[in-house]
């Protein structure tokens, strides 16, 4: 059946296939993850001391051992202050609110990447601790 619809769907013909760059580019990045492991503990590193950090200031995380770390506020309007907050401050977090998050679970999405530096991090924090503090997100 499965076969079937692959071959004859609408949805799937002429789709299947995938293309050759992003083919390439997959056993590229598969390459470098396995010569390179110490991207993923930088990562792991940054989302520990992220984790950490953030439950010493009073706030709490969604659980996630993954690179997105979601701080539920919960007011929509609160929500979008501290997204606009990080930002002019030159961090872009997203602000995720209903209706793709639950009415009353509106949150903040930090997104880290191996990319980061630990002193990125550490502003980071910093200037999360200011606006925990100036908008009295601390439980």
């Amino acid at each position: 059946m499965i076969d079937y619809i692959e071959q004859f769907a609408r949805t799937y013909v002429f789709t299947t296939a995938m293309p050759p760059a992003l083919a390439a580019a997959t056993l590229c990045s598969l390459q470098v993850n396995q010569r390179e492991s110490w991207r993923r503990k930088h990562l792991q590193a940054l989302i520990a001391t992220f984790r950490e950090q953030t439950g010493l200031m009073g706030l709490t995380l969604l659980p996630s051992e993954s690179a997105v770390q979601a701080l539920v506020i919960g007011d929509v309007e609160k929500t979008m202050t501290a997204s606009r907050y990080l930002r002019e401050r030159g961090f872009q977090v997203s602000a995720i609110r209903p209706p793709t998050v639950p009415a009353g679970t509106a949150r903040l999405r930090f997104t880290l990447s191996a990319a980061h530096t630990s002193e990125q991090l550490a502003l980071l924090l910093e200037v999360l601790a200011e606006m925990a503090e100036a908008m009295d997100l601390r439980k």
